[in-house]
């Protein structure tokens, strides 16, 4: 059994302490660095303590001072952005799940890319990249006589909105459509906005509490609706799948990856 090292930045929030907790139980990954953005109150101590597992003898550290094979990284996108130079540099493939890259930053990591490979998606849930797909093959069966709405909810602490999860919706139903994702989009509806257009994609984020992610595209005609909804019950739901994407990414040639090529296709 081969064994893939990996390496965790963002080791101390939400999606890292789990992606630990997971990640030291697999009998083919092992956890060789822990990193953290300067400043935070968790650098120096030990990763599995602060996941709440127990000591692994990994610390927590702002520099990255070890070989690995996969970088993971759920963070900002600033502090993506300066771990993927180092991942360069180490020739360390990546798996991505920071939301919130501008065009720019997304472009930074197509540029990465030809150096190692590197696996970039808003959502690792293996249940909402396949999602990704049935709502652009119902909203090209349907066609334009279904308005479509997209409504994401998450927790108070998500700093990005709409989600990217969101987003990526969007573009699917869009590409089946002929639509535009970016033109065609509405994000929110306040005062007199006249009449719907038939191809409009509206999108619409709801913030609070706990919830860790929900995703409903609703198709609407006149006399019936259609939803298909995803609902995230765990934050393990994602980190299983950067988990599952680690293994795929493991050894393959640079190039920008999604889920999708995990799933196979």
């Amino acid at each position: 059994m081969t064994m893939i090292r990996l390496a965790i930045n963002g080791a101390a929030g939400r999606m890292g302490q789990r992606l630990v907790v997971l990640g030291s139980g697999e009998p083919d990954l092992r956890i060789v660095a822990a990193l953290e953005a300067a400043g935070n109150p968790a650098v120096g101590r030990d990763a599995g303590e602060v996941a709440g597992i127990g000591a692994l003898g990994v610390k927590i550290e702002t520099e990255w001072h070890v070989p690995a094979d996969v970088m993971i990284d759920f963070s900002t996108p600033a502090g993506t952005l300066s771990r993927l130079a180092d991942a360069v540099e180490r020739r360390c493939a990546a798996v991505i799940g920071t939301t919130g890259l501008t065009a720019e930053q997304r472009g930074r990591l197509a540029d990465a890319s030809r150096a190692i490979p590197i696996l970039h998606a808003p959502n690792m849930s293996v249940a909402v990249n396949l999602m990704f797909k049935i709502v652009g093959e119902v909203a090209a069966a349907l066609g334009v006589d279904y308005d479509v709405e997209i409504v994401e909810v998450h927790h108070r602490y998500k700093r990005d909105a709409p989600s990217g999860t969101a987003l990526r919706l969007a573009e699917s139903i869009a590409g089946a459509t002929g639509r535009d994702a970016v033109r065609d989009a509405v994000f929110g509806r306040h005062g007199d906005v006249g009449e719907r257009g038939p191809r409009e994609i509206g999108i619409h984020a709801v913030r609070g509490g706990d919830v860790v992610g929900e995703h409903t595209v609703s198709f609407m005609a006149l006399g019936e609706r259609l939803e298909i909804t995803h609902r995230a019950h765990t934050r393990d739901t994602f980190a299983r799948g950067a988990l599952r994407a680690a293994r795929f990414i493991a050894g393959k040639p640079p190039g920008l990856y999604t889920m999708q090529d995990v799933l196979g296709g």
